[in-house]
């Protein structure tokens, strides 16, 4: 079954063919480091991790990029809010993004470039340069450039809205506005009191580019001028992806990317996320209310990227379930499987549900189906040692796309470390710490028998 995707820009499911196979060229927008990022941001980092490790299971070799804006409006205006050079004030923001990463087992991309790194700010100057001379962008009297969205014909296309309304002049400076205000929107901005020490000289007088092309100019200066996937959050359609392909198609004369993939918005028990409601999360405020990264993961992970997700804590909650049935179910799996030698499990059904356009549900179906009615046949002795290997193979290889599991035995590490102190306390005779232990382990989520042949452990229920 070929691969096949939703075109934004199409608007249907199209096969997916890269550019030059088996090499597929994809650019993330990545945060915007002024604060510390929340799951609404994450919900689009690991489709975009489930994306790239459906591809390379399917045999592609993906080159990723996920840029890091750390030169913007907001970030311009964080930075002097705390009286800190830009700089340091991204600096922390930077580091947190990356440990939230780490917790919620998302692949490093290739290359995170940072829009004011002196190589991509050359790029941008570059580009802009590019747009003047062939008549798409002009300097205004306020020393800002701008481009010149009429000599697009195609800008609006991918938002799917037309431009009747669009007035000549009509110019927005803003790194982000509505479709109400479009307009010729600025490519590099000149200087002003707000910016403080955030500028770079240019050929048009100091000033700093505008957010849109940190994108383009990051994204064909490492990836080259056409892309295979460009991904995202909904809200960057327009007007920030419209923009990136006008002034990277007219810079370049062809077309900017093959295929667009956008995932829906995130809400948080069922109203949009928002401090003000009391419904606003970062990984870190999760955290603090016991939910794990691998937890957050299943829950961000189990709806299609197309489709909108309610998150709440019951749905973390159903989360923790799932993943402590599939921890029961592989530690069984190992126990029936000794040491056979594992046979061919039919267990294609999983794969073939994500190369339906990253069909998600369908896939965790096939999974559970599977885990059902492997269980009966553990029940009733019914399943062979080699075909519990099987499927045990077949759980690891499923999890190069997931990355849900556990360690070795689907045990938790803080977990395995208990059990084995628990099991020295038993050794020396000393119950009480034994059941101090017993305890501790249940407080992780786990019921510790002991057996004749040694501690037995599988989830709370």
């Amino acid at each position: 079954m070929a691969l096949r995707f939703f075109n934004t820009l199409a608007r249907e499911i199209e096969d997916f063919h890269p550019a030059e196979p088996p090499l597929v060229r994809i650019y993330t927008c990545g945060p915007t480091v002024y604060n510390f990022a929340h799951i609404g941001n994450f919900r689009a980092y690991v489709f975009e991790d489930l994306l790239q490790r459906h591809l390379e299971f399917r045999g592609h070799r993906v080159v990723r990029v996920m840029n890091l804006t750390d030169v913007d409006d907001k970030t311009i205006r964080g930075c002097r809010a705390a009286g800190l050079p830009l700089g340091e004030f991204t600096a922390p923001f930077k580091a947190a993004f990356f440990e939230d990463l780490e917790a919620l087992r998302i692949k490093r991309a290739a290359h995170f470039p940072e829009a004011t790194d002196p190589v991509h700010i050359r790029r941008m100057i570059e580009m802009i340069s590019v747009l003047v001379e062939k008549g798409h962008a002009y300097r205004a009297e306020d020393g800002s450039v701008y481009f010149r969205i009429r000599t697009f014909p195609a800008y609006g296309h991918l938002a799917h809205f037309p431009l009747d309304q669009l007035r000549d002049g009509v110019r927005v400076r803003n790194d982000e506005y509505e479709k109400e205000n479009v307009g010729d929107f600025a490519l590099w901005k000149a200087r002003s009191p707000e910016d403080g020490d955030v500028a770079w000289a240019s050929p048009w007088g100091e000033g700093r580019p505008g957010w849109h092309i940190e994108c383009s100019a990051m994204a064909t200066g490492i990836l080259g001028p056409e892309i295979d996937i460009h991904c995202g959050g909904e809200d960057n359609i327009f007007p920030h992806h419209e923009a990136e392909i006008a002034q990277s198609e007219c810079v370049t004369g062809r077309r900017f990317v093959r295929l667009w993939m956008h995932c829906r918005h995130l809400q948080v028990e069922g109203s949009k996320m928002a401090k003000s409601a009391g419904n606003f999360f970062t990984l870190r405020d999760l955290a603090e209310r016991g939910w794990s990264g691998r937890e957050v993961r299943f829950a961000l992970l189990a709806v299609r990227y197309r489709e909108p997700l309610n998150f709440t804590l019951d749905g973390l909650a159903a989360a923790r379930s799932s993943l402590q049935r599939i921890d029961a179910w592989r530690q069984r799996l190992a126990e029936t499987a000794g040491q056979a030698l594992p046979l061919e499990v039919p267990g294609e059904g999983f794969a073939e549900a994500l190369d339906d356009d990253l069909n998600i549900s369908a896939a965790l179906g096939f999974l559970f189906d599977t885990l059902r009615a492997t269980n009966r046949r553990m029940d009733d002795g019914t399943l062979p040692a080699g075909e519990a290997a099987g499927w045990l193979v077949w759980l690891d290889g499923i999890d190069t796309v997931l990355a849900i599991q556990h360690g070795e035995g689907g045990i938790p590490e803080a977990v395995a470390a208990l059990l084995k102190e628990r099991e020295a306390a038993r050794a020396a005779k000393d119950w009480a710490s034994s059941d101090v232990l017993r305890d501790r382990i249940l407080q992780e989520g786990w019921i510790v028998k002991d057996t004749k042949t040694g501690q037995k452990t599988t989830p709370a229920p």
